[in-house]
């Protein structure tokens, strides 16, 4: 694949926008920039603007000040150097989201690297020169990965970095086929409104806990004036954070806090594990089931293309689950197994819809408008 070779300069007067910067193949020598940070701040507008992503309802614009998005750009550059300070980054989010924005656009820029980026998956990766390599992924790149090893086993250490939904099970696969140490991902939990919020690493096995980026603090249920929800039970408590980088709508000011809609088992102050989203947690014959980690498991044994669990009311049963299933080309639903989701689930779905394709943002979510389903067939409810 061809790149098209970009100065600091000419990237950031492009801006992050433009149809150049997120649809074209383009690399950018950071290595070579003087006085990057005078650059960057002098070349970005006041505040950047980014719009969520439908996801949950309709798109809105937030603004974060350049300054913010700069900070917040180092300490993405932090935490990929860990294992040892990278010499390349290859991207693949798109800048025009606030993820692609800090990991693509400005990383590279607080790291003093060179960067490759293209939007597509086509094709082989980039030869860098580098040992170590930053590799800014969207959810598909573990496949892409997997079908490129040698590359992998090329270099001395390759870390991904990770923010969307939940890691697909290519991410595992990928990381023993990587060997020991070879390998890490370092996920950022976060959201438009708010930047990031926390970060795990692991290079294989469970995934650890999650730890609060440094300058984020989460407000406890006992001092909030008005959670947007209740105790959850088992420990789970809403989070809701205080962060020197939340986002501010346009002619509002920022917010002094911000509720994610995340269900959290808090782990002292610096930590937490994730129960899961509140509009993805559902209650299916009274078990509390969490819709990410079902969908995570089904993605690894139902031989399809893409699916998604969509909550459900149900005037007989309350809440409830439907089953959107891409199949693999010149395939359909009677080609798929279906046994194993009962199991995962809990219960049977409330109907199986067989569709051509999900709508999804650039960063994997599945975008409010919902799925266009084509055909659908109703299985029956479990217990």
């Amino acid at each position: 694949m061809a790149y098209q070779k970009l100065t600091p300069a000419g990237l950031l007067r492009l801006g992050n926008t433009a149809p150049e910067v997120n649809d074209a193949a383009w690399s950018v020598r950071w290595d070579t920039a003087t006085d990057v940070e005078r650059l960057v701040l002098e070349s970005l507008p006041a505040e950047l603007a980014f719009h969520t992503s439908g996801s949950t309802g309709p798109s809105r614009s937030w603004l974060r000040s350049r300054e913010d998005a700069w900070a917040e750009a180092g300490m993405l550059a932090g935490f990929v150097s860990r294992e040892g300070v990278p010499g390349a980054v290859v991207a693949f989010a798109p800048p025009l989201h606030v993820y692609g924005a800090l990991a693509t656009y400005l990383m590279p820029a607080r790291l003093g690297v060179p960067v490759w980026y293209r939007k597509t998956y086509a094709g082989a990766l980039p030869d860098t020169g580098a040992r170590r390599v930053v590799v800014v992924a969207t959810p598909w790149i573990f496949s892409l990965l997997l079908r490129h090893m040698d590359w992998v086993r090329g270099l001395d250490h390759l870390t991904v970095l990770y923010s969307s939904a939940m890691l697909p099970s290519d991410a595992g696969t990928f990381l023993e086929q990587a060997g020991p140490g070879r390998a890490t991902v370092v996920e950022l939990l976060g959201s438009t409104e708010t930047g990031g919020i926390a970060t795990r690493r692991w290079q294989g096995g469970e995934p650890p806990a999650w730890t609060f980026f440094p300058d984020v603090t989460h407000v406890s249920a006992a001092t909030e004036e008005a959670a947007p929800v209740g105790r959850a039970g088992d420990g789970a408590v809403p989070l809701t954070i205080r962060s020197p980088r939340l986002a501010h709508r346009p002619g509002e000011p920022r917010p002094d806090r911000w509720h994610t809609g995340d269900l959290v088992e808090p782990l002292g102050a610096a930590g937490f594990r994730l129960v899961g989203r509140v509009g993805r947690l559902v209650k299916v014959n009274g078990r509390r089931v969490n819709l990410d980690e079902v969908e995570h498991r089904l993605r690894s044994v139902l031989a399809c293309r893409d699916l998604a669990l969509v909550p459900v009311s149900d005037p007989m049963i309350g809440e409830h689950v439907d089953l959107h299933i891409v199949p693999e080309a010149g395939t359909g639903l009677a080609d798929i197994d279906l046994a194993p989701v009962p199991a995962l689930l809990g219960a049977r779905p409330r109907k199986v819809h067989v569709t051509a394709g999900l709508d999804r943002s650039a960063t994997g979510k599945l975008l409010h408008s919902g799925p266009h389903t084509q055909t659908s067939q109703t299985a029956s409810q479990g217990d």
